[in-house]
């Protein structure tokens, strides 16, 4: 074997080393969800502040068991597939019965920011069915202190739906759905386009797609391209 081939073994092997994400580690705050979260390795903390990413889950990994949180999603990506993600992640769990506030969700961007070296102009959301509705009453009532947003299979308020066409979403649900009717969706679209013709949206109606079908965008790379393609611009 060549001494080029040796170096560029050896390099790839030190790369992946650098490129290692941190085990999921859990944090409870009183008042607060508890969460998951993953820390960049040093490679990318080190040269500045970091974007953050939230991942906000469905109704059925609710509880109190936080390794719920990873059995499907950004989590799972991460854990089980190796994703890399070029930033700070967190997953915080919402109990049975309970549906996700927006209020709740702020204390703890503010809780990472004020604690990690968070980019505050590149905060990301992304949530599935409960979790989607989630990300877009968050989104529409704070919709500054979003960068970028995907709901897939959820809803929100159409009163917010100014405040929502602030923010570049990607809202997609698909046409067989039977947990949440796909016109959850469609109105809130509508309610965005009314207000700017839509032009931060990206709205996709899934043909042939049932509920748990969306879980794959997960696992595709031009999700996590999408999201971190966003900056927020300095006022």
């Amino acid at each position: 074997m060549g001494k080029n081939v040796i170096l560029v073994i050896v390099l790839f092997i030190c790369l992946a080393k650098i490129q290692a994400q941190t085990i999921f580690s859990e944090v409870h705050k009183d008042n607060q969800y508890p969460f998951l979260l993953s820390i960049p390795p040093d490679s990318i903390d080190s040269q500045g502040p970091s974007p953050l990413l939230v991942f906000l889950h469905g109704r059925s990994l609710s509880g109190s068991d936080l390794a719920l949180v990873k059995k499907y999603g950004v989590l799972h990506e991460m854990e089980k597939k190796g994703r890399f993600v070029p930033g700070y992640v967190i997953g915080p769990q919402v109990k049975k019965g309970e549906s996700w506030n927006p209020d709740k969700i702020l204390l703890l961007v503010e809780y990472m920011i004020r604690n990690y070296n968070i980019d505050s102009s590149r905060i990301y959301f992304a949530g599935m069915s409960l979790g989607g509705y989630g990300t877009l009453h968050f989104a529409g009532k704070y919709p500054q202190r979003v960068t970028a947003a995907v709901a897939l299979c959820g809803g929100g308020d159409v009163r917010d739906g100014c405040r929502l066409a602030e923010v570049p979403l990607w809202i997609e649900h698909g046409d067989q759905d039977e947990s949440v009717p796909v016109n959850e969706s469609i109105k809130v679209a509508n309610a965005i386009k009314a207000c700017n013709g839509g032009k931060n949206l990206k709205f996709i109606i899934d043909q042939g797609a049932n509920h748990g079908a969306l879980e794959k965008i997960f696992r595709t790379d031009e999700f996590y391209n999408w999201l971190f393609s966003f900056k927020m611009k300095s006022n």
